[in-house]
């Protein structure tokens, strides 16, 4: 279930997932290869800042970020 309540700048994880095109269960790849790191939340539902989701968004699109 998604959090209803979130702090500006911060996404869940299923936000996070369809950002990034990917299933929940990637998401959390992500975390344990050390790719995306949680920003807030709770370990059942945690957040992901919106810079870093966007900056490995534009990684994976072949993107150079500053």
């Amino acid at each position: 279930m998604e959090s209803q309540i979130i702090r500006p700048g911060y996404l869940t994880a299923h936000q996070t997932a369809r950002v990034l095109s990917i299933s929940l269960g990637g998401v959390r790849l992500l975390v344990h290869r050390g790719q995306l790191h949680r920003a807030g939340g709770s370990p059942r539902q945690p957040w992901y800042a919106v810079e870093d989701v966007q900056a490995l968004a534009a990684k994976r699109a072949g993107k150079d970020v500053a």
